[in-house]
């Protein structure tokens, strides 16, 4: 049986890795700085996301601020979710798969309700230029108010770039880059649950050997006890 303890120690180590990485960046980097970690292929590139995945938005503010809201509901029905898995002893992988699911969407959400507030903003806006300068933490001149932060994203893995053949439909002859999202750790924490979730979900979610012979057991007498009533009538 997976212990409560054990899943709260990997949410939060993963908190700590997220938003860590993401002071370290905020406080380092100015917007769209970017710096080579291994060779051309891994590097931190700083980006935020003021909406949804891949830098969509929503609405504007409202929008912005609904979709923080929506995130949160969804944290809190996640808490009690995971301490019901455990609960009932699910699957420890699949409870392990949840726990990184949730840690993400708590490091992101983190940023959407607090960055706003926490950092002052990464651009200098006189003159109507964009200087190179980097944010400060809590200096009582937030870029944003409260639920209205951006998501700080910085990995990035643009492993080959190439061209489409012309043959292509649709982007024949067009650049393209392998692997091209900017991401981040809680990112990273989210889609690796939900792929694990996906690849094993028959081990994760199949019946126990006792159930079965029990449902096994059971269809057989039912069978036999058919057998005898026609047998009988």
């Amino acid at each position: 049986m997976l212990k409560k303890q054990t899943v709260i120690i990997l949410v939060l180590a993963i908190i700590l890795l997220d938003q860590g990485l993401k002071f370290y960046i905020k406080l380092n980097y100015f917007a769209g700085e970017e710096h080579k970690v291994l060779g051309d292929w891994f590097r931190l590139h700083f980006v935020e996301n003021e909406g949804m995945a891949w830098g969509w938005k929503f609405g504007g503010d409202v929008g912005k601020i609904t979709l923080t809201v929506f995130r949160l509901i969804a944290v809190i029905w996640g808490t009690f979710l995971i301490r019901d898995f455990i609960r009932k002893q699910y699957h420890k992988g699949f409870i392990i798969c949840t726990a990184l699911i949730y840690a993400g969407a708590l490091g992101n959400l983190i940023d959407s309700m607090f960055y706003g507030l926490f950092f002052d903003s990464t651009y200098n806006l006189g003159n109507h230029q964009n200087f190179e300068v980097v944010a400060h933490l809590l200096t009582g001149k937030g870029y944003g108010s409260f639920l209205q932060g951006k998501v700080v994203d910085m990995l990035y893995f643009p492993l080959f770039k190439s061209n489409f053949p012309s043959w292509f439909p649709f982007w024949g002859g067009e650049r393209f880059e392998f692997f091209s999202p900017v991401f981040n750790v809680a990112d990273a924490s989210i889609t690796i649950g939900v792929l694990l979730i996906f690849v094993f979900q028959n081990k994760f979610f199949k019946k126990p050997k006792k159930e079965v012979e029990t449902t096994t057991v059971s269809n057989e007498s039912v069978e036999n006890a058919d057998s005898v009533i026609q047998t009988a009538s």
